[in-house]
C-alpha cells in the first residue's frame, strides 16, 4: 500500500491551523482532508482506507472530547491525535484513558507529528488487517454445523477425543470425523491454530473438571 492510499483527518476551526496541518501531511506523500468541525467530520462518509484523526481538543460546539465519546459510541475506530494550546493534565489522561493514541501541546515540531502520525497509521493498517481475519473467522465458524460446534468448545478445551464422544454419547470415531471436517472448514492445521482462531472470535474453553 503507498503512501497515496492514507488518509489523515484534520479537524480544527483555525483555518491557519488547517492549512499548515494540511501542508505538512501532504508533503510527505500523504492525503489529508481538512474540516472546521467535529459535526462536519460525523457528516461526511469517509473512505475505507488506513487512516488517523488530527483534531484540536477545544473547538466551539462539539469539542475533541465529545467526539472522541461520539466515535466510541458509533463503534468508529479510528486513531486521535489531539493537539491543543490549552490543554490540561485532566484533559489529557482522559484523552488517553478513552484511547487517543497522543496528546500534542503546542507549539509542536513537525516531524514529532509525522512520527506520531505514521505510528497511528500503522496502528490502524494493524487493526483493519485483524478485523478482517476476524470477519473470515466468524464467516467461517457459521459454516459449522450444530453438532461440530458441540464439539469444538471440547476440542479447544483440551479433552481428548474419547472423552468427548463419551461427553456427547457418540462414538470415537463420529468425534474424530467432526474434528477432521472443523479444522477443514476453519481452515487451520493445527490444534494450537484452532484455539487461536476461537480466541480471536472470543470464544472461551470450557473449562475441565480434573477430579
Amino acid at each position: 500500500m503507498s503512501q497515496s492510499d492514507i488518509s489523515v483527518y484534520i479537524i480544527d476551526d483555525d483555518e491557519l491551523v488547517r492549512d499548515s496541518l494540511e501542508q505538512l501531511i501532504k508533503s510527505v506523500g500523504l492525503k489529508a482532508k481538512t474540516f472546521s468541525s467535529a459535526r462536519a467530520f460525523l457528516d461526511t462518509k469517509l473512505p475505507d482506507n488506513p487512516c488517523c484523526l488530527i483534531t484540536d481538543i477545544r473547538m466551539p460546539g462539539m469539542s475533541g472530547l465529545e467526539l472522541q465519546d461520539e466515535l466510541l459510541k458509533r463503534d468508529f475506530s479510528i486513531p486521535i491525535i489531539f493537539i491543543t494550546g490549552h490543554g490540561t493534565v485532566p484533559m489529557s489522561v482522559r484523552a488517553m484513558k478513552s484511547g487517543a493514541l497522543d496528546f500534542l501541546q503546542k507549539p509542536f515540531e513537525d516531524q514529532d507529528l509525522l512520527d506520531i502520525i505514521s505510528n497511528a497509521v500503522e496502528q490502524n493498517r494493524h487493526a483493519r488487517s485483524e478485523q478482517i481475519k476476524i470477519q473470515d473467522l466468524k464467516q467461517r465458524i457459521e459454516t459449522l454445523s450444530m453438532r461440530e460446534y458441540d464439539v469444538l468448545i471440547p476440542i479447544v478445551s483440551g479433552m481428548l477425543n474419547k472423552e468427548i464422544a463419551y461427553s456427547l454419547e457418540v462414538s470415537e470415531s463420529t468425534v474424530k470425523t467432526h474434528r477432521a471436517r472443523i479444522m477443514q472448514k476453519m481452515d487451520v492445521d493445527s490444534f494450537a491454530e484452532l484455539v487461536r482462531a476461537t480466541e480471536k472470535l472470543g470464544i472461551l474453553p470450557v473449562k475441565i473438571n480434573s477430579d
